[in-house]
């Protein structure tokens, strides 16, 4: 084993997934091909039992079928993101596909369709967990000041991974935060969705997926640092290519 590997193993060793399905089968396959792998796995079988292990083990990562009993996965997706910002993969079977888009408009960070392959769904969860794995660290001044950008009342700490609209903190997910950062760091540049997906998500370019992902994410943004998302002034719509960050001086 590399040494690259022995540490990314080492990492894995210490983050906990709830893993949360109705489906037994769903359930038996994940917990075993991702403790395989060196997470630690937490399950549950509803909506009720899933915001109870939530509350009880802070995973680091959920994994949450969209048609559960008690509480359905948007409830459960409804209910965390009043208190967390952890990461959030869907499953979904469901064939339309604004039906699925709901799922990321909760706070969800990115969705997996039924049936799926075990494989792709670790790519998933490894993915996602690199993008909103950086713990927000203690640094000094002056590494504070090197990194961070100020466009506006919008103060943006890339060492820290927060944002701030003059004194008070504006909360965003992990995965809200590396599609900010991507656009920030290169402000008056678009991007075309398909290049945000493999950038943020780290899918590949043949992958299909709808890329309303990123317009769902991107209108979550807007909601949260735009005076009027309507009309956006910091995150604005490149015409026939993207998105793109107002050009910083």
């Amino acid at each position: 084993m590399t040494e690259n590997n022995e540490m990314q193993s080492e990492q894995d060793a210490h983050q906990k997934i709830l893993v949360a399905d109705d489906e037994a089968s769903i359930r038996r396959i994940l917990e075993a091909r991702l403790s395989m792998i060196g997470y630690e796995i937490i399950t549950a079988t509803d909506g009720e039992e899933a915001i109870a292990a939530f509350n009880k083990h802070n995973p680091d990562l959920i994994v949450l079928d969209v048609m559960m009993p008690k509480i359905d996965g948007y409830g459960v997706t409804r209910e965390i993101r009043r208190t967390s910002d952890v990461p959030i993969i869907i499953l979904t079977a469901l064939g339309d596909v604004s039906e699925r888009i709901t799922g990321l408009e909760l706070g969800a960070d990115d969705y997996v369709i039924k049936p799926f392959s075990p494989k792709e769904l670790e790519a998933r969860v490894k993915a996602v967990l690199r993008r909103t794995g950086t713990k927000e660290v203690s640094a000094p001044a002056s590494k504070i000041a090197k990194n961070v950008i100020t466009t506006g009342n919008i103060r943006i700490d890339t060492a820290r991974r927060q944002v701030f609209r003059k004194n008070e903190r504006i909360r965003l997910t992990g995965m809200e935060f590396s599609l900010l950062e991507l656009l920030v760091n290169n402000s008056g540049q678009a991007y075309s969705r398909n290049e945000i997906l493999q950038h943020v998500w780290s899918y590949p370019p043949d992958h299909r997926i709808d890329t309303r992902v990123v317009d769902v994410h991107i209108s979550r943004l807007r909601s949260k640092l735009e005076t009027d998302p309507a009309n956006p002034e910091l995150i604005l719509t490149a015409r026939g290519i993207g998105y793109m960050f107002q050009r910083i001086a």
